[in-house]
Order: structure tokens, then C-alpha cells, then sequence
């Protein structure tokens, strides 16, 4: 699974990155944070049917446009790879509005009593970019949401503490991720892979960073190994 991440780099330098436009929106009250939980706000670029991408906002854990109460959609900041294309609440926007998902970092808990936090990041001191999903939902009295999830899959070599990790896509693969004209499954799944070994660094980091209120760079620093 993947339910905690940081996201503190420059908005410019993930446009940059990701050759993607800045939604005017994304600017209002975005600030660096070291652990964002399901139902904040994270990034994700999106590809329209000109080939443009754009860096907008989403909230996390997604709501399909058919729902018709968005708080009884529950446990949808993650999408299993195994049924995304699928299962109800994630098939269409599995074959129409794939997104990618940058973060800095995301943390996983090692089993144990007490459990123990690690970061997880590239090797190469690049973002990590997550398959994601977007999703557009209204409701009647003209509420509007903007929501997304983060697709996982079987852990890999670089995921040794949990038998789950999130789909991280490499960048010969994001233009295929992103095409609004590809919605063959078969096309679109052999990308829904674990990380090949030598992609994901980790490390122990505080405790602190299991309660959402705890936020700073501290949260995100290696400890004495654990």
C-alpha cells in the first residue's frame, strides 16, 4: 500500500521534470509538506486530447463520478494493479484519465512492535513518480471534486518491509501512461510492475511521522538504523 508521502520540491522544477503547464489553481495555499495523508491534497499531471500536460491538484482518495455521496467512498487513495481495470470504482478512469504522481518521498512501517517507519527514495535524487488515476465528481448542489488515487502492486527487490509498494513509472514510460488514445488494458498493465532493483533507496526515520499532525523536514531524516 502506499498511505504517506512527502512532497516539498519546487512546484517549477516538477513542471519542468514532468514537461507539464501549471494549473493557475495549484498555486493557492501550496506549500512544501512532509506527510500528506489519504484525503489531502497531492499533484498529478494529466495529458489532454492535444497531447498537453498540465500539474493540477487532486484529492487523495477517489471519488468515481457516479458516486453519489463521496463520503461513502471509502479506502480509495490506492488501487490494486491486479483489478484497476476492473473493478467499478476505478475502470473508467483506468482507460481515460491516467495521471502521473510526483512525491519526494513515501513511508512504509516495518512490521513490529512498535512498528518502524522508513523513507523511501529514488536512488538517483529525482522525484518518484507514481501511476495514478483522476477522477471528476458533482454533486447536485454543484459541488465539485477533483480526486485521485495511487495504483500498487506486488513488492519488488527495493520494497523488503512489505509485501506491497506503489507502482513507480520510469520516464520512457510516462508519454504511453498519459495518451488519452490508448485504453487497451493489454497495452497499459505490463507497466504496472514493481521497481527494478537499484531504483528505491530507504531508511528508518522517526516515529513522529505516524501521527498526520507531526509535519516538517525532520520527519523525513534518517535515524539511527532500526
Amino acid at each position: 500500500m502506499c498511505g504517506r508521502i512527502a512532497l516539498y520540491s519546487d512546484t517549477t522544477h516538477l513542471a519542468q521534470l514532468l514537461e507539464a503547464g501549471v494549473d493557475p489553481e495549484l498555486l493557492e495555499g501550496l506549500k512544501p509538506r512532509w506527510n500528506i495523508g489519504p484525503m489531502s491534497r497531492i499533484l498529478g499531471v494529466w495529458e489532454n486530447s492535444e497531447g498537453e500536460r498540465t500539474l493540477s491538484a487532486f484529492r487523495w482518495g477517489l471519488v468515481p463520478g457516479w458516486a453519489k455521496d463521496p463520503l461513502a467512498v471509502r479506502s480509495t487513495f490506492n488501487a490494486r494493479a491486479e483489478t484497476v481495470a476492473t473493478k467499478p470504482t476505478f475502470r473508467s478512469a483506468f482507460k481515460r484519465w491516467r495521471i502521473l504522481v510526483p512525491v519526494d518521498a513515501f513511508y512504509e512501517w516495518k512490521a513490529g512492535t512498535p512498528k518502524q517507519p522508513y523513507a523511501f527514495k529514488r536512488v538517483d535524487g529525482e522525484p518518484v513518480v507514481f501511476a495514478g488515476l483522476r477522477e471528476y465528481w458533482k454533486g447536485e448542489d454543484g459541488t465539485e471534486l477533483r480526486t485521485a488515487t495511487i495504483i500498487t502492486t506486488d513488492a519488488g527487490p527495493d520494497m523488503p518491509i512489505h509485501n506491497r509498494q506503489p507502482v513507480v513509472l520510469e520516464r520512457d514510460t510516462w508519454e504511453h501512461w498519459l495518451d488519452p488514445e490508448v485504453t487497451d488494458r493489454e497495452e497499459l498493465e505490463p507497466l504496472l510492475k514493481p521497481t527494478r532493483e537499484g531504483t528505491l533507496t530507504h531508511y528508518p526515520v522517526t516515529r513522529d511521522v505516524g501521527y498526520i499532525r507531526n509535519d516538517g523536514p525532520e520527519l523525513v531524516q534518517e535515524i539511527a538504523g532500526s
